[in-house]
């Protein structure tokens, strides 16, 4: 068996033929990056994602004290409609008022709130849905899924505040994060900046757009070197603009912890009739799935020969079972990558890493990636997953028994 480890991520997977795919001219966004050509079908469907995910209107801070202060807030487990005990199946509703660092409700939403009930002791949690009621208020869902203590968690991720600082500087400095690129031609070598969100510039640019998928990635010409002595990638520096103040926004902070009494091992019906329901959770550290999409938990350990693992700790790499017969290579993807230094050989992007893998029913295939697109305008990561979808379609249609396998 051949498992296929790629650092990338991709959304729901469809058996069906390769959507058309019409050449466009990229896209150039407002804040000076440029984006992967998609078909007209696709734009269509990036608009529906960004529509989907698209985050409360926040307001900008005025003072630090009228931000959001989860010492101040608090959260209040609601009563059970119609009162008595909780049982297993029940769906749990808390009440979070967001406050301010004057200890004032706040007014507006727009909070990223993370909310969880767990039990250590049982190794068990489920996530909880948060709704934001654009009035300072908001409603975290459960549905109560294991016997005996739960306990209540609330986290304040980024406050409203806070994510209005992000987007702006998404739209404004997407290229905070900076890469450079190594140009060698025998004794003589140069290092200049890269990035998809190059500064307009008059200096002489390289274009190293992939020529298969349409990715863009650009370089500053070096002064003395033709683009194609191009040998080394590597993140550069992490810029954060921010004003006084701004910085002390970005802190995680845990509103409040509560817990629940012991639950009766009583299923009831109410299960049927909850209003969210999770995907799944863990009890006594094993995956449980509730939702209609299969996820695996896998623990099963195999014996890869250490001495036959080959490259660096960036990519590829190469590990073998022999008592199992398993090989296993990992890849990681290509540009924007924030790895200290990589060959420019080693950075393959993943839909064509896909497109040379021949599949069948021996082999394996795990995505996964997403922090390092976290600083991007969200066009550039959707349009990354678009191109590496075709490429998952390719790959089942030449060989449907392939299983692919996302990491979420």
């Amino acid at each position: 068996m051949h498992i296929f480890i790629i650092m990338s991520l991709c959304f729901q997977f469809q058996r069906t033929a390769d959507p058309a795919f019409i050449p466009q001219v990229p896209t150039v966004h407002q804040s000076f990056c440029v984006f992967q050509p998609i078909s007209p079908e696709e734009a269509l469907e990036e608009e529906n994602i960004l529509k989907s995910i698209a985050w409360p209107k926040t307001s900008s801070m005025t003072s630090l004290k009228n931000s959001s202060n989860p010492k101040c807030s608090k959260f209040t487990i609601l009563p059970k409609m119609g009162g008595g005990q909780w049982y297993i199946g029940d769906q749990l509703e808390v009440s979070i008022i967001m406050k301010d660092y004057n200890c004032h409700p706040k007014t507006s939403g727009g909070d990223f709130l993370v909310a969880s009930l767990k039990n250590r002791n049982l190794q068990a949690g489920v996530s909880g849905q948060v709704i934001d009621h654009l009035n300072g208020s908001y409603t975290a869902v459960f549905l109560l899924v294991w016997e005996g203590q739960a306990d209540v968690e609330v986290i304040l991720v980024h406050s409203s505040e806070a994510v209005t600082v992000l987007k702006r500087l998404n739209w404004e400095n997407p290229d905070r994060v900076s890469f450079k690129s190594v140009f060698r031609l025998g004794s003589v070598a140069e290092s200049t900046v890269c990035n998809i969100c190059l500064q307009p510039t008059v200096q002489p640019v390289c274009n190293f757009t992939d020529v298969c998928t349409g990715e863009p990635w650009f370089c500053l010409k070096p002064k003395n070197l033709s683009c194609d002595t191009r040998i080394q990638h590597s993140k550069g520096d992490y810029l954060l603009p921010l004003k006084t103040q701004v910085d002390k926004l970005f802190m995680w902070f845990h509103v409040q912890s509560s817990f629940l009494n012991p639950l009766p091992d009583q299923p009831t019906d109410n299960n049927s009739n909850s209003m969210f329901r999770p995907s799944g959770f863990y009890y006594k550290g094993v995956w449980e799935s509730l939702g209609s999409k299969q996820m695996y938990q896998f623990d099963t350990e195999f014996n890869l020969q250490t001495q036959k693992t080959t490259g660096t700790r960036t990519s590829p790499l190469l590990s073998l079972d022999h008592n199992n017969r398993i090989l296993v290579t990992y890849d990681c993807h290509g540009p924007p990558l924030q790895y200290i230094s990589i060959a420019t050989s080693q950075l393959h992007y993943i839909a064509n890493k896909l497109d040379s893998i021949m599949g069948g029913s021996n082999t394996v295939v795990a995505l996964s990636v997403w922090a390092h697109f976290g600083n991007f305008p969200l066009e550039i990561y959707i349009r990354r997953l678009l191109s590496i979808r075709r490429a998952v379609l390719r790959l089942l249609t030449r060989a449907p028994d392939t299983l692919v396998v996302i990491r979420g």
